[in-house]
């Protein structure tokens, strides 16, 4: 399995536009960032605990 090409990217925005429709994109990635964040945050977090733990 390779890396998606450029005639693959087209295809899923393009159904992307079609599932969710262009008003509902900027809400959409909205939420998407907001969860990455949360993710990161989380994993940064996680990381302090643990170090902390090894230190003790």
């Amino acid at each position: 399995m390779g890396s998606l090409g450029t005639t693959e990217l087209i295809i899923i925005v393009v159904l992307v536009l079609l599932v969710f429709g262009g008003s509902q994109l900027p809400k959409l990635a909205r939420s998407l960032g907001q969860a990455q964040k949360e993710f990161k945050d989380g994993l940064e977090q996680g990381m302090e605990e643990e170090e902390e733990d090894t230190q003790a």
